[in-house]
């Protein structure tokens, strides 16, 4: 059954089409890191610190390093979460896992810009629209790490990018770790590169690990594992408030999902956002334990998109995993406990347990 669950979720997300609303962390992620000309609506919020380890200054979130000097500053910063990089993750989420999309910048179709959206890491998006154009592949998408060329009977069709065709990095916060612990110069060289070992047992196990440069990552012990779950529950919760604060629009949260944190935002023993200690944190969860049910199943709903079918695969992980990883040294070893049955796959079980909810307020109606 589990294998037959595997093979059914490959060709699903072969099928997979892009649906408006509905671009990724990463996404975001890469466009503001590597467009700071941009302009983002997120680039004049005012939000609160992501975890309670966050030390730095909130003026400081916004201002991307220019030199080289404060780019080294910024490489200094302690390897546990820290507020400027973590607002920047906080901006994304606000967002992103909302399943709102960052405007994205004007691209010509068949290059590989650094933008990675959620199931893109590995699965390929190819739509053909019903339109006559001069050039076939205006309307013939491929995924990361390929571009469209037509054949002889000018047919599009998509082949492997080459990584020298793929932009220069502008600077080292471009580069990207692969699992293979090999510093890729951007994310289109490491798809072009993961392109190029397509049918290979090597190329089948590589991944994008985490955004920026490979480097040493720390052991994560068992008692910083157990501390995981609890910063990881105050800031979803956190992040469902702050979407709440800020939907004037309507449009970051959905009228069900306003009505669920709408309880948590007018209860007078809500625990604001802040830099806790981990005992507070732990007192309110056991004080407070209805307020942190919804936020971990809106989380999982906010990733399991390709295919949408309870199950969070290392794909629909990524967009979490990778801006969190080189701050958060427990990320990786706190997702591989969470497949408790280690068939490569969390469920909403598994996922729900894995922050402390119990089982009977596990809830697949809450997977808003």
């Amino acid at each position: 059954m589990a294998e037959a669950h595997r093979n059914g979720r490959e060709r699903s997300n072969c099928e997979k089409h892009e649906t408006p609303g509905n671009r990724s962390l990463t996404a975001a992620a890469f466009l503001l890191l590597n467009n700071p000309g941009k302009k983002h609506p997120a680039s004049t919020w005012a939000v609160p610190p992501l975890l309670p380890c966050a030390r730095a200054s909130a003026a400081a979130t916004f201002s991307r390093p220019q030199t080289a000097e404060q780019w080294q500053q910024r490489d200094r910063w302690p390897e546990t979460l820290n507020l400027p990089g973590t607002m920047r993750v906080w901006i994304v989420f606000l967002l992103c896992l909302a399943g709102k999309a960052l405007a994205a910048p004007d691209i010509e179709v068949g290059t590989n810009p650094v933008q990675v959206e959620t199931g893109e890491f590995d699965e390929a998006i190819e739509v053909v629209e019903d339109v006559v154009a001069e050039n076939p592949c205006l309307n013939h998408h491929c995924k990361k790490g390929k571009v469209c060329e037509v054949d002889d009977s000018n047919t599009p069709m998509c082949v492997c990018q080459d990584p020298s065709t793929c932009p220069a990095p502008v600077g080292e916060f471009e580069h990207v770790c692969g699992t293979d612990n090999k510093t890729y110069d951007s994310s289109c060289h490491f798809f072009a590169s993961k392109c190029a070992l397509e049918g290979t047992k090597k190329g089948h196990k590589l991944h994008l690990d985490y955004i920026g440069p490979c480097k040493y990552i720390a052991p994560c012990l068992d008692n910083e594992l157990s501390e995981f779950p609890l910063r990881m529950r105050d800031w979803l919760k956190n992040v469902l408030v702050t979407l709440y604060e800020r939907d004037e629009d309507n449009n970051l949260l959905t009228e069900k999902q306003k009505l669920k944190v709408k309880k948590i935002y007018e209860n007078e023993k809500r625990l604001q956002a802040g830099d806790h200690s981990l005992d507070l944190l732990a007192h309110d969860f056991e004080k407070n334990y209805n307020m942190y049910i919804f936020p971990v199943h809106w989380q999982f709903g906010q990733l399991d998109q390709h295919p949408i079918d309870g199950y969070l695969s290392h794909t629909e992980l990524a967009p979490l995993r990778a801006p969190l990883i080189p701050m958060e040294h427990c990320t990786t070893r706190f997702f591989e406990q969470c497949d408790a049955d280690a068939d490569k796959y969390i469920a909403l079980e598994e996922w729900a347990t894995c922050f402390g909810i119990k089982e009977q307020d596990i809830d697949k109606d809450l997977v808003i």
